[in-house]
């Protein structure tokens, strides 16, 4: 007996998605109920119409993705939405203790972030089309670094010129600037990863790049040197830098550049320390160095440790399963709803929730770097690569900083901190990534049609 060859079947995996879809639903709106009796001991009033309204966002997203990406990874928007979800429950937690009114605002931002995101899938069908912008996205991710830079525009908030203030409204440029610098890296290296793939000397059985290869790594360090410099921040040019350094990596498989580039940014670091001695406009990175080293000596100076010591304190206090929702004092943390929410979150439900949201984080990294290796194209596994990495260095940088391991910066943690802007671009992130892995996970074209048209275009598949 013959049997025929089995045939397999690309599957959408959309009904798997939506049941993620409840699951994430669920901890978003129960935690939203938690928290209300918790802290007042009723149901907050307001439950349905904020469940509706949540859901509805989420279904909306969830029917963009079934008709315009019906192959795209069918984990990220669950996970985006359930870290969206808690963050805008403990959120409102805030809200109730210092009466203030930020979660209504983040569930607008999350609106916005959303219809940003359909739009972005419906715009772009094809992802290969933004390589024709590759050094229109680095022009303009180098302005938007600029631009807090400029008097009368820029804010400084804790000490860190990284905001911007038109009116009331305040915008942080470096989050839709580090989704343009993914697309101009990956549009670099496709285009020049032969030449930098080149070795040089050998040293310590690592092969260095080559001396007139450096150009681009020596530009972007000076890129993210100015940024500390002028924005007094450590973790945007961290982030900046080290998003440019793996992507170089993943391109050319040259350890050699992490060695350059590792060497290059400690050295530069370790020289903004040393002049901040005597320079006076970086006395505020030299302070948090030694807030860093040693907090308990600068609680009560100004600018001192106080939020840092608080955050430490009262995820001591929550321990291993948290106090709860209520029972806890989240609110002495200054900025708790978006620098610290990390310690917000580890006070009322403990150090096994912080190690359940860093699970999701890498879960979201891990799907990206899955789209990068089964994308069909280089242009594709760097973008897919750098939207991945981008996401992994905030995450790290911000925990780092709370659990005291690295020095404080100014960055949100995505999806869970208040802020319009880091809200908004992380969700076109997460729709560039889903419009990345529809192209991967599609079907190929059948080229096996016997009635070919001879007027038609003639198709020829290379292997």
């Amino acid at each position: 007996m013959s049997h025929a060859p089995a045939l397999f079947v690309h599957r959408s995996r959309r009904g798997a998605e939506l049941v993620l879809l409840l699951l994430a639903l669920a901890v978003g709106i129960g935690a939203y109920a938690a928290v209300g009796l918790g802290v007042e001991g009723h149901v907050p009033a307001d439950i349905v119409g904020y469940g509706g309204w949540l859901a509805g966002l989420v279904l909306v997203a969830h029917v963009a993705i079934r008709l315009v990406a019906p192959y795209a990874d069918p984990v990220l928007l669950p996970v985006v939405a359930a870290l969206n979800g808690l963050g805008l429950a403990v959120i409102h937690r805030i809200d109730l203790a210092e009466s203030s009114s930020l979660a209504p605002r983040q569930l607008f931002w999350m609106s916005l972030g959303v219809g940003l995101f359909v739009a972005t899938l419906v715009a772009l069908r094809d992802h290969r089309t933004l390589q024709r912008f590759t050094y229109t996205s680095g022009l303009a991710a180098v302005a938007l670094l600029l631009l807090p830079m400029l008097p009368g525009l820029g804010k400084s908030v804790n000490g860190a010129r990284i905001w911007i203030q038109v009116g009331s409204l305040t915008f942080q440029p470096g989050e839709v600037a580090k989704v343009l610098l993914v697309v101009s890296f990956a549009g670099y290296l496709v285009l020049h990863r032969d030449a930098l793939a080149l070795a040089g000397r050998r040293f310590l059985l690592i092969d260095l790049p080559r001396g007139r290869d450096l150009g681009p790594i020596l530009a972007m360090w000076l890129v993210s040197m100015l940024v500390l410099l002028s924005q007094r921040d450590l973790g945007s040019g961290l982030l900046f830098f080290g998003l440019f350094l793996v992507m170089l990596f993943v391109a050319t498989e040259r350890p050699g550049w992490l060695v350059v580039g590792g060497l290059l940014f400690v050295s530069g670091v370790l020289a903004t320390y040393l002049l901040s001695g005597t320079v006076g406009f970086l006395a505020h990175v030299r302070n948090r160095f030694e807030i860093w080293l040693d907090p308990m000596p600068y609680f009560d100076r100004s600018p001192g440790s106080g939020q840092l010591v608080e955050g430490l304190f009262g995820m001591a206090w929550g321990g291993l399963v948290g106090r709860g929702f209520g029972e806890g004092a989240p609110y002495r943390v200054p900025f708790a709803e978006s620098d610290f929410i990390v310690a917000a979150i580890g006070e009322e439900l403990g150090l096994t929730a912080v190690m359940a949201v860093i699970l999701l984080y890498a879960l979201i990294v891990e799907r990206g770097l899955r789209t990068a290796l089964i994308s069909r194209d280089n242009f594709g596994k760097l973008m897919a690569t750098g939207l991945a990495v981008s996401l992994a260095l905030q995450v790290f940088v911000v925990v780092g900083g709370v659990t005291k391991l690295i020095p404080l910066t100014g960055l949100t943690t995505p999806f869970l901190s208040y802020g319009g802007s880091s809200l908004v671009a992380n969700w076109v992130i997460v729709a560039l990534l889903l419009r990345i892995s529809d192209h991967a996970r599609r079907p190929l074209p059948d080229l096996s049609v016997d009635d070919v048209d001879e007027q038609a275009t003639q198709v020829v598949r290379m292997s």
